[in-house]
């Protein structure tokens, strides 16, 4: 599946990469990521988009509601992710979310209210 994600992705990856290294950091393990995308949930769908943004290694991640589908503890540990990457890999990381609790623990936040900044 993540194999299968990569080779369709835009992104051009040229290194070699150990999927399972980077599914594992999400909390997948190597049987579920032989899975097709349609046999896993939707928190575990979510995951794998994490990993393949983590496996990119783009110098900027933007995650969409990263943690919508995802119970309390596993979301603490992508937010250790995501925060990871920016204080120790110095990766610029762009989070949409509704969620207070995972807009407590960002640097930084925005507020958007109709359409505008407040």
């Amino acid at each position: 599946m993540f194999k299968n994600m990569l080779k369709r992705s835009w992104l051009s990856i040229k290194r070699k990469l150990d999927p399972n290294k980077y599914l594992a950091s999400v909390g997948i393990t190597a049987e579920e990521g032989k899975r097709l995308v349609g046999r896993l949930s939707g928190g575990q769908q979510q995951r794998v988009a994490i990993a393949r943004a983590l496996a990119s290694n783009s110098p900027i991640i933007m995650a969409d509601e990263p943690t919508g589908n995802l119970d309390e503890d596993t979301e603490d540990i992508i937010i250790d992710i995501f925060r990871d990457l920016a204080h120790k890999d110095n990766k610029i990381v762009i989070i949409v979310t509704h969620s207070r609790q995972v807009a407590k623990r960002a640097d930084k936040v925005l507020t958007l209210r109709r359409g505008h900044l407040a």
